[in-house]
């Protein structure tokens, strides 16, 4: 099926090991999580299989770790057509960081990424969404550090991280100076007076045919593009699963079975593009990480 009025939705990615999630760190300790085996290249694959056979496109904002350790997984990100974005270095939250360690997390990253690319990174999205009205100097720094666009804020209420009196769709921000700078907010859809998330969790929880009624709801009444967010592991019910509170299973394992099916109805009644192929103002020159250092 066609997707309503021509629109394109953006599929983002976030590239990270399933153990990066808030409860494995809040359940476990750090030794015990140094002993969880990697999978976010056989996940990661997983999911390019799918996106490829059907012909959709995706942002992957990919860990700085991940391409430190696996340049040949964000490489082939690129390749595909993908576009390669920055998840940070090692999924610490923005406020845990606080204001200069964000700015060497955020360039270590951004040249990890792009010495696995070649290709220039523009885009940003904080670990856990940790970014918020107490964190204001991020969009300035993001923009010295050379990026173009955050896509960190979700209009939404949870307990953990969300803003949700902040637009919804794409809008400038406002800068003490420099450049031009975007914030591309993360998909909802509007139900009554109330933003509705569709990303993460809540695409696993919700029944595809309610995610598909609101992203086509989005399309066809506001005319906009959705911003959905998965991340490889949850294409993977087969991932380890060591022992954590019931409310903690319940937020990262609750529906792996079922994700990788309901991505793939959502690939094949939409199409899915990059961030900067959805938002023409974002669309970079096309030029190498070599190109735009001469």
């Amino acid at each position: 099926m066609p997707e309503p009025d021509g629109i394109a939705n953006v599929l983002t990615v976030d590239v990270e090991e399933y153990y990066h999630g808030v409860e494995f760190a809040e359940a476990l300790s750090a030794e015990a999580l140094r002993r969880l085996p990697s999978r976010v290249v056989v996940q990661t694959e997983r999911l390019l299989a799918l996106l490829e056979r059907h012909d959709a496109r995706a942002t992957f904002f990919t860990l700085g770790v991940v391409a430190e350790r696996h340049p040949r997984l964000v490489r082939a990100i690129a390749e595909r057509g993908h576009e390669v974005a920055s998840h940070g270095w090692d999924h610490t939250h923005v406020r845990a960081l606080g204001r200069e360690r964000f700015r060497v997390d955020i360039r270590r990253a951004k040249r990890a990424l792009e010495a696995a690319t070649g290709r220039v990174v523009r885009g940003y999205r904080a670990p856990n969404y940790s970014i918020g009205p107490d964190t204001p100097w991020v969009f300035d720094i993001l923009a010295e550090e050379g990026y173009a666009y955050d896509s960190s804020v979700h209009p939404i209420v949870h307990d953990r991280y969300g803003m949700p009196q902040a637009r919804r769709f794409p809008y400038l921000v406002g800068l003490r100076d420099g450049p031009r700078f975007w914030e591309v907010p993360v998909g909802t859809a509007r139900l009554g007076r109330t933003n509705l998330p569709l990303g993460g969790g809540f695409f696993r929880l919700f029944p595809c045919p309610l995610v598909a009624a609101a992203i086509e709801s989005v399309n066809r009444r506001e005319r906009q593009p959705v911003v959905l967010y998965v991340h490889p592991w949850e294409l993977d019910p087969d991932q380890p699963r060591p022992p954590m509170r019931r409310l903690q299973r319940f937020r990262h394992y609750v529906g792996l079975e079922r994700a990788e099916k309901k991505l793939a109805a959502l690939l094949a009644r939409f199409r899915f593009t990059t961030v900067v192929a959805a938002f023409a103002d974002l669309a970079p020159p096309r030029r190498s990480v070599a190109a735009s250092a001469a």
